[in-house]
């Protein structure tokens, strides 16, 4: 087997850049041509590669480490998985890869030679038992075995995705035909955009042992039925780690889509980009709040209380969240400004205090949980004209949240450029699940929350009492 690397590969047959997460990228691809893992499944944003890396340059690797491989592509039509052997097609042809990989040769254009296939549908490598079949989706797949399958792009548009009947149809196909097509030593390779939480990859993470790949030894311990996943976000918002070492708010390929463009895709549809562009898909109907909070222009007169509401990260992962917002006679609730970081202590302590001073607010309440009350301690010390004190938050956070979502959206009024203002919190509650657990911040849903619940309580008693500070 040749010991010239993906990257090097690339580098010599192409004229692509190589970029931080492309050489990350490629490493993995690489360990999955070389049999280190079986199973595999990468999603990242459009227009970032993914293609690219593992429907065109890697069968063209595989096959030139070993000619004897059976290679299927398939995708959402037939035309796309042909598109993809025919680039693989002309690569193959190219006196850079036959400089590389001299054994690896396929029929040429005008050649009398009847013995070996060329067509879109399928490339045979002459003198080897190697092939390349490319099938649209619910394709049939009959004949040889499959050593190695490659599903890029499985659905066409959100349109595709958000209907039940072509998702289980895509079920349907890789449960009868891809899966049945393959053998003890067969690979998976499942590369696309996300679309919805019950597409392919979702059902399957629903009901195969997986793990989420953060370091690359983790590859050197793989159950032969393990899935190794690995998300790219366009936005870096996970903690860092060796295989994907972007901090918070690094976008992708800042070359290609810098964050500015990325942060107004977000703004034209939060839900969406979440789930294409972040990895983190949610269907409409399983949001919690989703894109219905009410909006306003202008504060109105009868405002009846000015105050604040924090609370501080609850791990270094966790968000910072403290809110300015009035009160009017009925009892609606308009939020005036807001601080949503993750940056350290000093940071947000900065910044609230500064928000603080530039808001209406008169008093505010730090929950005293995670550091909360040394928190409300500084900001006493930063504002002395305003009223400080903290409290300790003890019921459930979970059956807060869900109990209260609509009471939050009957109240709550955002000013009409929230989302301009505040984009990381506009993300993390429009696409906020309604199945607890699989959300990552609960941070803005919990302030919120804890505002109705300070605000509307019923019996003025049971409202969150704050310990003052002498």
């Amino acid at each position: 087997m040749s010991n010239i690397s993906f990257s090097e590969f690339i580098e010599s047959v192409s004229s692509a850049d190589l970029t931080p997460f492309h050489t990350n990228y490629y490493h993995l691809l690489e360990r999955f041509a070389r049999g280190d893992i079986r199973k595999l499944i990468v999603t990242m944003p459009p227009q970032h590669g993914k293609s690219f890396g593992a429907s065109e340059m890697l069968p063209a690797y595989m096959l030139g480490l070993d000619p004897e491989l059976h290679i299927a592509i398939a995708s959402y039509s037939a035309s796309l998985a042909q598109r993809f052997n025919k680039r693989i097609q002309r690569l193959i042809d190219s006196d850079r890869y036959k400089a590389l990989f001299p054994d690896t040769t396929i029929k040429s254009n005008g050649s009398k030679n009847t013995t070996h296939a060329r067509t879109a549908e399928h490339t045979e490598i002459i003198d080897h038992s190697g092939e390349i079949t490319a099938v649209g989706r619910e394709g049939p797949l009959t004949g040889n075995r499959v050593d190695i399958f490659i599903i890029d792009d499985l659905y066409k548009d959100a349109m595709e995705a958000n209907s039940p009947v072509t998702r289980e149809n895509c079920w349907e196909w890789y449960t009868s035909v891809v899966r049945t097509r393959m053998h003890n030593d067969s690979r998976e390779l499942i590369v696309f955009t996300r679309w919805h939480h019950e597409d392919l990859i979702g059902r399957l993470l629903d009901c195969e042992p997986h793990t989420e790949l953060t370091r690359w030894e983790q590859l050197d311990n793989i159950a032969p039925n393990e899935w190794i996943v690995y998300n790219l976000q366009a936005i870096k918002e996970s903690p860092s780690t060796e295989t994907d070492p972007r901090q918070a708010g690094e976008p992708l390929w800042p070359e290609r889509q810098s964050k500015e463009l990325l942060e107004q895709k977000r703004l034209l549809d939060p839900l969406r980009f979440e789930c294409m562009y972040q990895g983190q898909p949610n269907n409409e109907e399983g949001v919690l709040y989703g894109d219905r909070f009410a909006t306003y222009q202008q504060m109105p007169d009868d405002i009846r209380r000015r105050t604040n509401y924090t609370d501080t990260a609850d791990t270094g992962d966790d968000y910072l969240c403290s809110i300015c917002y009035c009160v009017d006679t009925e009892d609606n609730i308009y939020i005036e400004d807001v601080v949503y970081s993750r940056e350290r202590m000093e940071v947000t302590e900065q910044l609230t205090a500064e928000m603080m001073r530039h808001s209406s607010a008169t008093e505010m309440r730090v929950e005293s949980n995670n550091g909360g009350r040394g928190f409300a301690r500084t900001m006493q010390r930063m504002l002395p004209d305003v009223d400080v004190g903290w409290f300790y938050q003890s019921a459930n956070k979970e059956a807060r949240i869900l109990s209260n979502a609509s009471t939050v959206l009957r109240h709550i009024h955002m000013p009409r450029d929230w989302k301009q203002r505040w984009p990381d919190m506009a993300a993390h509650l429009i696409s906020y699940s309604r199945r607890f657990r699989s959300n990552r911040w609960h941070d803005a849903p919990d302030v919120l929350t804890g505002i109705v619940e300070r605000e509307l309580a019923h019996d003025r008693r049971k409202r969150i009492r704050a310990l003052k500070f002498n």
